[in-house]
């Protein structure tokens, strides 16, 4: 069964890697231009360009972080995706259309060509580095744990593949070539997780329906045994367990003996195998909270820190930072016309509502049939052992190949789409444009995140893009909004807003990162710092362009007008 579920994963990762290759040559049918890297030429029709953001913004995150995450904290997780799909709704609203009026390639052109000032397109390009390489990291990460619960390759292995695929592809044909094949992967995507879904609800009905939400721990349906990958510490909850372990457990070496594990904290060593009898509690890795069924289920339900400042901080910044995330508003530079990105903007929730459904069930099953994740900490893996967990044999084995191939899809199709706007800023910021400085910046976009994605330690996938986005909340949603819609804002102001609300959300970030252990407060505000750090920055843009009133841009007016004018005006 192991050896079927490997060769079929392997097979699905070729088909991927082929129909990318096959997809991506439509964009080297002719020379390729500048405009073409940076904005496919400005001819990208709504519904093909609305796929193409959708599968952007499906990322490893959406692909496996959600399921996981949902599996590890419930009802909370789901404000989430509804937090995405609402951030299209105000994208649409008050950035879409004024945004591709400003005939701007980059979110740096336009920040330089509405407040006249390099230094802000400066900041701004910093700024859309960092989210672009906080982006960058869950979509290695996944890609490494695919791969490894796959095939049991090295991590390293599906950092390799994604990085080779990416520079194929954007190296190649630019925005014109990832359109082609993002637009395509949406639906690869949505089919290789609804499909799955369906079925594995089919085997759950068929297996007695036992309810995930039970008013009690989870725990092994059957004698189940567990490696431990990498350190861990547990929670045990009741002191009659007894486990069988193979390797280190609390600092002492066992070889197949038999252990009592007192209720309380214990220290898993690396490559420990460890079998639990059926019906054992099972016991959760340190950082993720002990919740029985009631709590999972309900809103606000965790047991530890603060759950209401949490999910309400999470939510905003999902909410404005996919205002601002460059890779997504890149897009819209793509459409023919104001009108046209109008209506990329109001598809694109519908399409993103329609795959969230899925992860949803993915994170239910996996209380039931894979919770010794909650124990390793490894989440992210659940929907990719959920198939052979109730399918074991050729079925499993087809349904983990389709759920690999969207994976993988999902990894690509965003790594692609950051890696442009990432080279986009550093081409049009540092050489002025050309080829062969995107060409150069597209190189350096992978090269940082590649070298931190080791020390990301145990943070999932959507945990990293939380951060990310909540880097584009306080930094280049207030300068698009205001930029859009407030005159008198002046550079001086911008930049001010972008230092201290980005390199705030920044420092926030690397501290959660790569500092701690942290707890209480400083844990809150640190893993979610929009709702303490967007109304800062804000405030500080009002206040310092309030104070240099005198600096507004003398074109100002002329700039709001051409954002706010039908295209048709403009034209004339």
């Amino acid at each position: 069964m192991i050896v079927m579920a490997v060769a079929a994963a392997l097979t699905a990762l070729v088909a991927v890697l082929g129909m990318v290759a096959v997809l991506g040559s439509y964009g080297r049918r002719r020379t390729p231009t500048t405009s073409d890297f940076l904005v496919a030429s400005r001819g990208v029709t709504p519904t093909w360009n609305a796929s193409a953001i959708s599968s952007e913004y499906i990322s490893a995150a959406a692909f496996l972080g959600t399921a996981g995450m949902v599996l590890a904290y419930g009802a909370d997780v789901l404000w989430l995706p509804i937090g995405a799909a609402a951030g299209y709704v105000l994208l649409q609203a008050f950035v879409t259309a004024p945004l591709r009026r400003s005939g701007a390639y980059t979110i740096s052109d336009f920040a330089e060509w509405r407040l006249g000032s390099r230094a802000v397109r400066h900041i701004v390009s910093v700024c859309v580095c960092f989210i672009g390489w906080f982006y960058l990291l869950p979509q290695f990460q996944g890609a490494g744990v695919t791969l490894r619960v796959l095939t049991g390759a090295p991590v390293w292995v599906g950092w390799a593949v994604v990085v080779a695929v990416v520079l194929a592809i954007v190296l190649s044909g630019g925005m014109r070539s990832i359109t082609v094949v993002q637009g395509v992967q949406y639906w690869v995507k949505l089919v290789a997780v609804a499909v799955p879904a369906v079925a594995l609800l089919s085997l759950w009905h068929l297996d007695g329906g036992d309810d995930p939400t039970a008013d009690r721990l989870p725990a092994f349906d059957r004698a189940t045994t567990v490696r431990v990958q990498a350190e861990v510490a547990v929670r045990v909850v009741t002191s009659d367990t007894v486990v069988t372990v193979r390797g280190e457990l609390d600092g002492r070496h066992y070889d197949g003996a038999d252990v009592p594990l007192p209720a309380g904290r214990h220290i898993l060593g690396e490559g420990s195998t460890l079998v639990f009898r059926a019906g054992t509690p099972v016991p959760h890795a340190e950082r993720l909270p002990l919740q029985d069924g009631h709590t999972w289920a309900m809103p606000f339900g965790r047991s530890e820190g603060h759950p209401l400042f949490a999910t309400y901080s999470a939510l905003l910044g999902v909410l404005l930072g996919t205002m601002g995330l460059p890779h997504i508003l890149m897009r819209f530079y793509t459409d023919r016309c104001g009108r046209a990105a109008r209506r990329t903007a109001a598809v694109v929730p519908v399409l993103l509502s329609l795959f969230y459904v899925f992860p949803a069930v993915y994170g239910a099953l996996g209380r039931l049939y894979t919770p010794e994740l909650l124990m390793t900490g490894d989440t992210d893996a659940t929907i990719l052992m959920l198939p052979q967990r109730l399918a074991p044999g050729a079925a499993g084995a087809l349904l983990t190949a389709l759920v690999a191939a969207g994976a993988f899809a999902a990894f690509i199709s965003t790594s692609c789409g950051i890696v442009v706007a990432i080279a986009g800023t550093f081409s049009q910021c540092l050489w002025r444009g050309g080829v062969a400085a995107f060409r150069v910046g597209a190189l350096l976009a992978l090269a940082v995140p590649l070298t931190l994605v080791t020390r990301i330690g145990p943070l999932g996938a959507a945990s990293l893009v939380t951060l990310a986005l909540t880097v584009s909340a306080c930094s280049l949603c207030p300068l698009l909004v205001l930029g859009i819609w407030w005159r008198r804002l002046t550079p001086a102001g911008a930049g001010a807003g972008l230092v201290v609300g980005g390199g705030l959300a920044v420092a926030a970030g690397v501290a959660w990162i790569l500092g701690g252990p942290w707890s209480g407060w400083t844990a809150a505000v640190l893993a979610q710092p929009a709702m303490v750090i967007v109304p800062i920055g804000v405030a500080v843009t009002i206040i310092v362009s309030l104070l240099t009133r005198r600096h507004i841009p003398r074109r100002a007016d002329r700039a709001i007008a051409r954002l706010h004018l039908p295209e048709e005006i403009l034209v004339r």
